[in-house]
This record gives structure tokens, C-alpha cells and sequence, in this order.
């Protein structure tokens, strides 16, 4: 059935391309697809760019960056439909631009929607099990991701990534370029090419590597990509920290397993309190990875408020009940009144589940102590989420805002 709904998709995507004139054809394409970390990834090649006066636009999950202007690109997706991302293109190049950035996911790929796209370059961050509800098998999910590199000029892979290396046979072999935190053999390591960024984190080590191969890989001098990533600031809702007084409030779109095991190891020796967690799960979405998410967040939160995060037409009671089978021993759940009294010197690992996810983040931000970190993910720049009934509007900065006053209030 799928394969069926993916001709219609290549048919659509054939159509916007004649109908737009083929506009990518005129501009040097950089896409960057994988797991996590595709969006910081695409921000930091967009950044470099820019800063070595290379005139340049950006598609990515946070909008598309056409000169001056910001475009949001929709709900919940990456790759807009052709129609909409060969208008896109189009202003691209009639905005003067040369360089375009295009983060790419596995739906986009599959469904055909950055057909007739020529990549320069292809960047893979990682591949781990995500959207398997859609593509099956990991192999299959990881069959799809190929594609990008199949059709690029160069493919730029994680070498520390054994999934990422085990898709690489179907690619020849002076195509491919490797990049790696500690590996050897790899063409960018941080040994031969040092790099510092303010950003927290193995992961974003490895990302910036990424974008330190693509811009190399595209001529760009690396005195000027170092300056570059020095002065790089992530995108919205990636490790933004929206508070910072007494305690902090930190925003990020972490929403798979690999995704937490990298951020809260990242951010765990920041935090000179309690690390207090709040997340979901979407529904109708990769069930799999429920209790694996769990289990990286019990290995480093201190409370975790489990809530809605897009769960659709599945209760999010069930959802978080099927978090929680991933905490292991040492995890209660508990009320409210029971977590506020906790003075954290017994040592209890403490949940409670608030299906309502602006209740959620309130109560998180009532609890907080001096030195305590509150840490909201899955939802970061979304402007909508889905209870059931279609998308509503969602921000969580407006929640994060709403959850000050009501403490302040309440104090």
C-alpha cells in the first residue's frame, strides 16, 4: 500500500519540479539526514556558510531561512510536500542565493519528496531504531537513509556509528568520507581537526565534526569553519536554556532513546540539584521505543514527570505506564503532594504521570529548588500538538512562561 502512496508522491514531486523549473538544479545542495541530531547538524553547515560570505538559505525542522525571511515548513515534519519545498527552492534561487541546506528525513526520502534534488553532499549523523511503526525493521529504516547518499556527490558518514557503517557497501568507496570523535581510520577526527563549541555534549562533538567535513568537502578554509562553530548558538528548542536564576529551565526536542542517553549525559554535571524531567511519548508512533526511553531517563533523572506528547488517539496514560516498565527498580510513582515533600535526602527516584502537559511543566517548575535543572523534551519548537482530535496550537515557551507566573504567584 505504501509503495502505491509513493508513486503518487514521485508523481507529485516529477510534476513540482517542472512546474518550478527544476530550481535546484541551479544551487549547491547539502543535506543532512539520520536519527538525531539532524537539525543542530543542518544549523551549524548553514552558520559556517554563512559566515565565510557564501550566500545561503536554509530547510530545516525550525523553518526555512530564505534571506531575510523565516518560513514555517508545518506540523510535525521536516520535508514539506514537493509542491510546497520546490516553492521553497524556487525562492532560493530567485533570492540570489547558491547554497541551499536541507535537512532530510526518511518519510521525505521514501515518499519521493526531494526527488529531482541533485545533493552535492550527503551527511549521515546516526541511525538508530526511530519511526519503525512506518519503515518496520531497522534495516529497511536504514535502507531509506542510504538513499541520500546513494545520490550525493560525496557522503559524509559517522564512523563511530556501526549501523551508519553497515549500510555503506552500495556507496564507492572514494565517495565516502568519514568522521569520527576517536576512530581511526577516518578522513575528520577530532584529533586531525580540532574543534570547540559552546555547545554541551559528545553528541554535538560529533555534529560539529559533521559540518566541519561538509564544509570542507565544499572548499570552505578551516580557519574559517573553527571561527564559525566558536560563534555558532543552536537552533530554537535545542538545549535552550529559557531560565536561568535560582534554577534553570532547559528546552530540547530529544525524543528517542539515543537522543536522552546523549543529552542527559551531556547536561548531568551541570546540574548541581535535581534534574527533573519532563516527557512523553507520540502516539501511534514507534511503541518499541517506549520503555528504552524510560531507561535512559532513570538512569539520570532525579524526577520525571511523565505527560502528553502528541499521543494522539492512544491515552497518555497507557503511554507513560509503557515508559515507566523501562525505569527498573528504585523508581515509585507517587502524587503530588508526595514529590513537594520530598527533600531528596532519602535518595527515592520519584514519578508521577500529569497527563496535561502545560499542568505538567507548571508543577516541574513549582518544585524547583536552588541549583535544580527542569528539562522539557519532545515537543521544543513545535507549534502544535495532537490530543486526539488534530492538531492544535502548542508552544512551549508560552507553557514555560505561564509556569513562572503561577510560581511566582503561588510564592
Amino acid at each position: 500500500m505504501q509503495s502505491v502512496k509513493n508513486l503518487y508522491h514521485l508523481a507529485q514531486a516529477v510534476a513540482a519540479n517542472i512546474y518550478f523549473e527544476f530550481p535546484s538544479r541551479k544551487l549547491y545542495v547539502i543535506g543532512v539526514t539520520g536519527t538525531d541530531g539532524k537539525t543542530t547538524t543542518t544549523s551549524m553547515i548553514y552558520h559556517i556558510l554563512k559566515t565565510a560570505g557564501k550566500r545561503v538559505a536554509m530547510i530545516s525542522t525550525v523553518g526555512a531561512f530564505i534571506g531575510d525571511n523565516v518560513y514555517d515548513v508545518g506540523f510535525h515534519v521536516t520535508n514539506p510536500a514537493p509542491f510546497a519545498l520546490q516553492k521553497f527552492i524556487r525562492e532560493v534561487t530567485d533570492s540570489g542565493n547558491d547554497y541551499l541546506v536541507l535537512e532530510v528525513t526518511s518519510h521525505g526520502l521514501d515518499q519521493n519528496r526531494v526527488w529531482g534534488v541533485p545533493f552535492a553532499i550527503g551527511v549521515l549523523t546516526n541511525i538508530t531504531g526511530e519511526h519503525l511503526d512506518y519503515h518496520g525493521t531497522i534495516g529497511e529504516y536504514a535502507r531509506v537513509k542510504l538513499k541520500l547518499l546513494a545520490r550525493a556527490g560525496a557522503a559524509i558518514v559517522n564512523a563511530d556509528d556501526p549501523e551508519s557503517q553497515r549500510v555503506l557497501k552500495k556507496i564507492p568507496r572514494d565517495r565516502i568520507r568519514r568522521y569520527a570523535v576517536d576512530s581511526e581510520p577516518a578522513e575528520y577526527t577530532s584529533k586531525s581537526f580540532p574543534i570547540a563549541t559552546s555547545l554541551q555534549g559528545i553528541f554535538n562533538r560529533y555534529n560539529a565534526l559533521a559540518a566541519f567535513a561538509a564544509c570542507r568537502e565544499a572548499g570552505i578554509d578551516a580557519k574559517i569553519i573553527r571561527t564559525a562553530l566558536k560563534s555558532f548558538r543552536p537552533p530554537v528548542g535545542r538545549q535552550e536554556i529559557v531560565y536561568d536564576e535560582d534554577f534553570r529551565i532547559m528546552i530540547d526536542f530529544a525524543h528517542t532513546p539515543n537522543a536522552f542517553a546523549n543529552l542527559l549525559s551531556g547536561i548531568r554535571g551541570m546540574v548541581e540539584g535535581k534534574l527533573i524531567h519532563v516527557f512523553g511519548s507520540a502516539g501511534l508512533r514507534d511503541r518499541g521505543k517506549r520503555p528504552e526511553m524510560g531507561r535512559e531517563a532513570a538512569r539520570r533523572d532525579d524526577v520525571i514527570i511523565l505527560t502528553a506528547e502528541d499521543p494522539r488517539s492512544e491515552s497518555a496514560d497507557a503511554i507513560a505506564g509503557e515508559i515507566a516498565a523501562g525505569f527498573g527498580n528504585g523508581w515509585m510513582q507517587t502524587t503530588r503532594d508526595d514529590i513537594r515533600k520530598d527533600t531528596g535526602k532519602q535518595g527515592r527516584k520519584l514519578y508521577a504521570v500529569i497527563p496535561d502537559r502545560r499542568d505538567a511543566i507548571s508543577f516541574a517548575i513549582a518544585i524547583a529548588r536552588k541549583g535544580d535543572l527542569v528539562l522539557l523534551t519532545g515537543k521544543s519548537h513545535e507549534k502544535s500538538i495532537n490530543l486526539g482530535s488534530g492538531e492544535e496550537p502548542w508552544d512551549e515557551f508560552a507553557a514555560v512562561r505561564d509556569g513562572l507566573k503561577g510560581r511566582k504567584t503561588a510564592g
